[in-house]
């Protein structure tokens, strides 16, 4: 059974104006091309693909800061800004979309900035690669500046849930953590290290496709979760 991917990034209470949601989503529009060419551009999600397709999503500050304010909650302030795209795909299982819920300060919800991901064909196999969900996961970082993030099988993910203590990051294919929650220890091959600017780091379990089904992988992917967890890195958010 073919693995389906997505990959999300989270942070906790955090009050942003409209004003700064809008600047990091900017921000985040502008870096996410160099992931792909299937990041290059983004529609405001319409009543159909039609609709969808007369409106764009560009990194415009102003039109984007309009975009935010109608994203948010009428009734409570505090859950802060929401925001859809979707790339305009010609076939659904091209499709990239993102959902983006951001400025919220209250502990009743999660700020976050999650993709679906193509689930087969030619684009699946370009888009969900290492060095594309790295690459996803650092433009992401660089305009959010979340806690952690995580790029990961719904299959894997489900396997950790009953293990996983509320609220700690889990560790996946390719994992994001930021840089207040300490160093990150040496880790065994192959898994790869790389720096984000100086918001924290990104650690790629495998150059091949990550898959649950692999007892190598999912061998790994704990002693990496085991070495992190020692070094006081997977703490809740």
């Amino acid at each position: 059974m073919d693995e389906t991917f997505y990959a999300g990034a989270y942070w906790g209470a955090r009050q942003e104006s409209a004003e700064m949601c809008a600047e990091r989503l900017e921000k985040f529009l502008l870096g996410l091309p160099d992931a792909d060419q299937a990041f290059a551009r983004w529609f405001q999600l319409g009543k159909s693909r039609k609709d969808a397709l007369k409106r764009p999503l560009a990194p415009n500050r102003s039109d984007l800061e309009k975009l935010v304010l109608r994203g948010q909650d009428r009734v409570f302030a505090d859950l802060g800004f929401r925001i859809r795209g979707w790339n305009g795909a010609d076939e659904d299982r091209d499709a990239v979309d993102f959902d983006i819920l951001c400025g919220g300060y209250t502990d009743a919800v999660s700020n976050l900035c999650v993709f679906g991901l193509p689930k087969r064909g030619p684009h699946a196999e370009r888009i969900v690669a290492a060095p594309v969900l790295a690459a996803t996961l650092s433009a992401t970082a660089i305009a959010w500046e979340p806690d952690w993030g995580v790029a990961i099988s719904e299959e894997h993910r489900d396997s950790l849930k009953a293990r996983r203590p509320k609220g700690t990051p889990y560790v996946g294919w390719v994992t994001y953590l930021a840089r207040h929650r300490g160093t990150v220890p040496p880790l065994p091959a192959p898994v790869r290290i790389e720096p984000v600017e100086d918001k924290g780091t990104l650690i790629v379990l495998t150059p091949e496709r990550f898959t649950a089904s692999n007892p190598e992988h999912v061998a790994l992917a704990e002693r990496v979760r085991e070495l992190l967890d020692r070094a006081g890195l997977l703490r809740p958010s």
